[in-house]
């Protein structure tokens, strides 16, 4: 799900097994674009190599102003060991639903 671009908090639906167990597929998350990344940190990241595909993973490490990303499922994500450095979007910080909470 695209965030709005209009939304202070956008909210993203997530689809996918790469974040099990942290994430599911159907979990509601709250998109915060004004805080930077740090390691460990859940994001919403886009691929120069996949630019219409928006993925939620775990920032590992800055990479020449993009971030190496992994899925917390490494038997069913595609993420930066075969993609390369993603774009952050975003921080995610609290799932709104369907258990609400923050998370890291």
């Amino acid at each position: 799900m695209a965030p709005p671009a209009h939304s202070p908090l956008p909210l993203v639906r997530v689809v996918g097994p790469s974040m099990v167990p942290t994430l599911r597929t159907g979990d509601v998350v709250v998109l915060r674009r004004s805080r930077p990344p740090r390691p460990g940190d859940l994001v919403l990241v886009r691929w120069a190599a996949r630019p219409g595909q928006l993925s939620v993973k775990r920032a590992v490490r800055p990479v020449d102003g993009r971030w190496h990303v992994e899925g917390d499922n490494p038997f069913a994500s595609t993420d930066s060991r075969a993609l390369g450095a993603a774009e952050v979007l975003g921080v995610i910080r609290f799932r709104l639903w369907p258990r609400p909470g923050r998370l890291r």
